[in-house]
């Protein structure tokens, strides 16, 4: 199968809300993505992504990610979203987002790439795992929705 990958554009914005959601609906989330195209475009300078464009033009793969500061190592990588459409995967496809990620990573000096991958999700952890990727069990999400945040007390 022969296949792109190119910087996304904001008229890439669309299709890759659609895979968001797609990859929340496999993840069974649907209902937690808030996020909108008009959205995206007014908050395009806090991510970057990587599109897979197959020979159609037709987007079939994101790698969205943006930059974050660990304190124990320093400026670092966050991949966001890795995510590849059902009918596509086992074309490498994936694994050829991972390496831009990490040809930003290198260029960009960065001390850490991270992502998170829910333990269900085997096939994505072989992958990673197969990559050299260290799996950590250890440490939880604490996150806060907007409305978390609006109401946040101690």
């Amino acid at each position: 199968m022969k296949f792109i990958i190119r910087k996304a554009i904001d008229k890439d914005f669309t299709e890759i809300l659609s895979l968001i959601k797609e990859l929340a609906t496999f993840e069974k989330a649907t209902e937690k993505v808030t996020n909108s195209v008009e959205q995206m475009k007014n908050e395009k300078e806090y991510f970057k992504c990587f599109v897979a464009e197959n020979s159609q033009k037709e987007i079939v793969g994101i790698a969205l990610y943006f930059f974050t500061y660990y304190t124990w190592v320093g400026k670092s990588l966050y991949l966001d979203d890795l995510y590849v459409k059902k009918l596509y995967r086992g074309n490498q496809i994936g694994t050829e987002l991972l390496k831009k990620i990490f040809e930003v990573a290198k260029r960009e000096n960065c001390k850490r790439v991270r992502w998170q991958v829910l333990n269900w999700n085997k096939s994505a952890i072989d992958m990673y795992k197969k990559s050299g990727a260290e799996i950590d069990n250890e440490w939880s999400n604490c996150d806060f929705d907007s409305q978390g945040i609006q109401e946040f007390k101690m």
